[in-house]
């Protein structure tokens, strides 16, 4: 890992995505602080309208120079894209084996995860996307991670699920390390503050 040479604030309430992002972060020099907050999360179809608003309205809570929030989602190709940015919700209410209930009788479960970090300075905003697409399981496998993590099976990672991967393993290419690492190579070439 590098020695962080510049540093920036993250607000989400969810430990889990600070850690994944953090771990990513140090590898391009770069050190997040972890700000809990309820973030003001916009009901929209859109993740990247869902993480700009979010970062904005975060940055003029917190103040500062610059803040960074994300968003993200699981997207389920025969369930019409369900719950994409809706997974909180649809976790919170139906859980991993509600969405397994939901595709006993799909035989094709190819499904993805999105996410979207949002850097909001004083003078604009910049949106970050990664995507990572793989399938539903038959069954939930593992207890690392969180949300979806057991019942998603990444193309790449040899048929184990995200819930069977330590956070090292998983941000070898998970849509959360994607765009944070996209994040980082932005700030570092373009100066963010």
């Amino acid at each position: 890992m590098k020695e962080a040479k510049r540093t920036f604030k993250f607000a989400t309430k969810n430990k889990g995505k600070f850690d994944e992002a953090a771990r990513i972060a140090l590898e391009f020099g770069i050190r997040l602080t972890h700000v809990k907050l309820d973030k003001y999360e916009v009901q929209s179809d859109d993740l990247q309208k869902i993480a700009a608003i979010s970062a904005e309205q975060a940055l003029r809570e917190i103040g500062g120079s610059g803040i960074l929030t994300e968003d993200a989602g699981f997207f389920i190709r025969n369930l019409g894209g369900f719950p994409g940015p809706y997974s909180s919700y649809a976790y919170e209410t139906l859980g991993v084996n509600g969405i397994l209930t939901l595709m006993e009788k799909i035989s094709r479960r190819e499904a993805y995860f999105a996410c979207v970090v949002a850097y909001c300075c004083r003078d604009y905003t910049r949106c970050f996307e990664g995507i990572v697409k793989g399938k539903v399981s038959l069954k939930a496998r593992g207890r690392r991670g969180f949300g979806f993590d057991p019942i998603f099976i990444p193309n790449e990672g040899n048929g184990r699920t995200f819930g069977e991967m330590d956070i090292d393993q998983k941000n070898r290419f998970s849509h959360r390390a994607l765009a944070f690492a996209k994040f980082c190579r932005w700030s570092k070439s373009n100066s963010a503050k």
